[in-house]
């Protein structure tokens, strides 16, 4: 046992708790949940999107998707966060005139939230999203050679559970299918998320921490991947971050890891691709290739 990593074991229950709820460092957290769907309504009034197309025969098996400048555009797949019991793509769409504004096209995904879904299902659903609009590249319009995944909180551990190994060819898609990550806040690893006030819906085992735990599991081909979290975080949340960041690179993953200034939790991922911003740089080389000007 790595005995900095383990240390929230010896915490009463209250102080993890404190912790793992990342409102507690952000009192303003209703605002900006308010303010991800006015700027993903105003995204949708602005450009073109195709609302609600599938990925899966399910329900809540759905996104939206704003086309790139071109049908080589990179696309940028989002995955929402919300413990895994809130939120869904209608908040999710605030970086896609980012994206547009730079030739990439965007997409948000749902899922099935809990307690209607465990994490197990989830992570399968955002798999098999995956691999549905790998599919659909030609006839959305992207290169399928340029898909990229970004997350926020607990869809940064989904869009990490699509790094490790082992899963492609079930859903036949190739090993090389994802081309890069964007990683905003995330959990990496379950085990200090059992019995708190978050577990409640989800029932996490331990099996599930063994088998859905990012930090902890074999990864696949490396590929270029950015793991951020804001200044204004929790303790716990930075060391997840820098946690699996560490693991990535143990992996052969070229990792960018930083602490973005003045943000928290929530609004860290307002600069997912605004390029006035450090996060937003980040992404935008990464997936354009190059330094927006």
């Amino acid at each position: 046992m790595n005995d900095a990593k383990e240390v929230w074991r010896t915490w009463p229950l209250v102080q993890r708790e404190r912790e793992y709820s990342p409102s507690s460092s952000a009192t303003s957290s209703a605002s900006i949940l308010a303010e991800y769907s006015a700027q993903s309504r105003e995204a949708e009034r602005t450009f073109p999107c195709r609302k609600n197309l599938r990925w899966g025969d399910g329900p809540d098996e759905t996104f939206d998707f704003f086309p790139g400048t071109s049908s080589h555009a990179p696309l940028v797949v989002f995955i929402h966060g919300g413990y895994w019991q809130e939120l869904s793509k209608e908040e999710s769409l605030f970086a896609a005139p980012g994206c547009v504004s730079n030739g990439i096209a965007y997409a948000a995904i749902d899922y099935t939230l809990a307690p209607r879904a465990n994490i197990a299902r989830i992570v399968e659903q955002c798999r098999r999203a995956v691999a549905s609009l790998h599919r659909q590249a030609a006839v959305l319009g992207f290169d399928r050679q340029q898909l990229y995944v970004a997350g926020s909180s607990a869809g940064a551990h989904l869009a990490a559970m699509l790094l490790v190994r082992g899963w492609h060819q079930t859903l036949g898609i190739p090993e090389d299918a994802i081309a890069g990550a964007i990683l905003l806040s995330g959990v990496y690893d379950l085990a200090p998320l059992v019995g708190t006030y978050i577990d409640g819906p989800l029932q996490i085992t331990a099996a599930d921490v063994a088998a859905l735990s990012p930090v902890g599991l074999p990864h696949g081909r490396p590929v270029p991947v950015i793991v951020a979290w804001g200044e204004f975080e929790t303790g716990e949340f930075k060391r997840q971050s820098r946690d699996y960041a560490e693991r990535l690179l143990a992996y052969g993953f070229p990792v960018s890891s930083f602490e973005v200034a003045g943000t928290n939790h929530f609004d860290v991922a307002f600069g997912l691709t605004e390029p006035r911003n450090t996060l937003g740089r980040a992404t935008l080389g990464l997936v354009v290739g190059k330094q927006p000007s």
